[in-house]
């Protein structure tokens, strides 16, 4: 398949079979997102709890209690008068102390998700005719959205429509001056099959920002 640049905004649409006034309806935003699943960068997978309570025991003072129940333990053995009562409350502390600290990473990742979760950020997608508003998480090839000045590039996008749109691409190509942007096909170069990612004047890449 030809590359979106490379092809005029009517064969991009055609191909992502959608229609620019209409959007993609519900039901065919939700079967996409079913099939290519949500627009972010996947969550690395959690520590499980016991791995998380173990890696509590690697703190230097729980290691030093550990030690010091041991040697509590040998001394009472070797005179002969086996007292594990201070076995017992160090390891007691120790396992507390580790619990303790495992359900207060727990909390603190909650809250963090929960955070992260209000400050979710929303794109204006034309969905069944209806400018919308939607998580950027949901959006699907195919989606038509909407981009005016201070929004975040929610995905890399081809520009159906510009009205003297300028996007800082700094993080991306190094530029340092806002690109103009524009609905024309690129033209390739003599001898060249590709175009570099900073001549791609019809394009829009996640994480810029319109200015």
């Amino acid at each position: 398949m030809q590359k979106e640049y490379l092809s005029a905004a009517a064969e991009v649409l055609s191909d992502q079979g959608v229609d620019e006034n209409l959007g993609l309806s519900n039901d065919e935003a939700s079967s996409r997102l079913a099939k290519t699943g949500p627009n972010k960068l996947e969550e690395a997978e959690k520590t499980p709890l016991w791995k998380r309570f173990f890696e509590q025991m690697a703190d230097p003072m729980v290691i030093m209690l550990i030690v010091a129940a041991v040697i509590s333990a040998l001394t009472g053995m070797v005179k002969g008068e086996p007292d594990f009562a201070d076995v017992a409350i160090i390891m007691f502390v120790v396992i507390v102390n580790s619990v303790l600290g495992v359900v207060q990473e727990a909390k603190s990742e909650e809250a963090l998700e929960a955070l992260q979760e209000m400050s979710a950020a929303q794109s204006k997608v034309l969905r069944d005719g209806k400018l919308v508003h939607l998580p950027s998480a949901e959006l699907v090839p195919g989606d038509v959205i909407m981009l005016e000045a201070g929004d975040s590039v929610p995905a890399d996008c081809r520009v159906l429509e510009s009205a003297t749109m300028k996007i800082e691409e700094a993080a991306l190509t190094g530029e340092s001056v806002p690109v103009e942007k524009h609905t024309n096909v690129i033209e390739l170069a003599a001898g060249t099959d590709d175009v570099p990612l900073g001549d791609r004047k019809n394009m829009c890449y996640m994480g810029s920002t319109v200015v």
